[in-house]
């Protein structure tokens, strides 16, 4: 399963290790990050492919996404 707008993923480096994110963007081996808390969609973490975890959840995600849209996605699928 490929990486693409939408993911769950995991990080597995850096300060974030263990925590989990929605991919907003896939860029030339970056993924740029958001769980609508420390990383808003406005301004979301750029990570290297690398150094992510993908699960096998992919959620629709549309230009309109709040914050919350993300931290109630991200809850449900913690549950």
């Amino acid at each position: 399963m490929e990486i693409c707008k939408g993911s769950l993923v995991y990080s597995r480096a850096g300060r974030d290790k263990g925590e989990l994110f929605l991919v907003l963007k896939v860029e030339n081996g970056y993924v740029y990050l958001t769980d609508g808390d420390l990383r808003r969609v406005s301004k979301p973490k750029k990570k290297k492919i690398l150094h992510i975890n993908k699960t096998n959840k992919v959620l629709e995600v549309n230009d309109n996404m709040t914050d919350s849209d993300v931290k109630k996605a991200l809850q449900e699928f913690v549950k």
